[in-house]
């Protein structure tokens, strides 16, 4: 099991000058996914903070809590799903590494291509089914079966966008071994 970047993969040099296409985008990618955290950090805290509040309302004022669990959930799925690219970036995801020792470094690399285009397969439909709910929610204007009853079409969204990114940061994990650049 890994718990972190493998040394193998630990190298972030950009594609070859040779594709400054690619390595243009994974350096775009790369500045959009490092303010993404900023903000995912803050909405982390805001999200704390939201909890701890209503935690307190409700115990020392009794005090109703129509809105605080939900902007909470809110806040966690947008930062949960915006950050995946960020984590997928540096390979940080945790995987199981049980063939690593067994195959050879190019049987290795064949394999963690086909796992990342597996994982493209599926974070690509993933993403697609999110923008049709997006879509879905926001021209029927569905809303949440609370009382504060917020757009679903934020938590959908921020879902839509954040497998979005993932599948991007995938492609360009995809195709740096074919445009010369080293595994990662």
């Amino acid at each position: 099991m890994m718990h972190g970047p493998s040394p193998e993969r630990a190298d972030t040099s950009p594609a070859p000058a040779s594709y400054p296409l690619v390595g243009t985008c994974e350096r775009a990618l790369r500045v959009c996914n490092n303010i993404i955290v900023v903000f995912a950090a803050l909405a982390l805290i805001a999200a704390c903070a939201i909890l701890s509040y209503s935690v307190l309302s409700r115990a020392l004022f009794q005090a109703a809590n129509y809105w605080q669990d939900e902007a909470a959930v809110f806040l966690l799925v947008g930062a949960t799903f915006m950050t995946a690219a960020y984590v997928q970036g540096s390979r940080g995801h945790i995987g199981i590494e049980a063939f690593v020792g067994l195959l050879s470094p190019r049987a290795n690399r064949v394999r963690l291509w086909l796992v990342d285009l597996a994982s493209f397969a599926f974070c690509a439909f993933f993403s697609w089914k999110s923008w049709t709910l997006t879509h879905e929610a926001w021209t029927d204007g569905q809303v949440s079966n609370s009382m504060w009853s917020p757009p679903l079409a934020i938590p959908y969204g921020l879902m839509a966008c954040g497998m979005t990114l993932l599948c991007l940061q995938i492609l360009l994990q995809l195709t740096s071994p074919l445009s010369g650049a080293k595994a990662r």
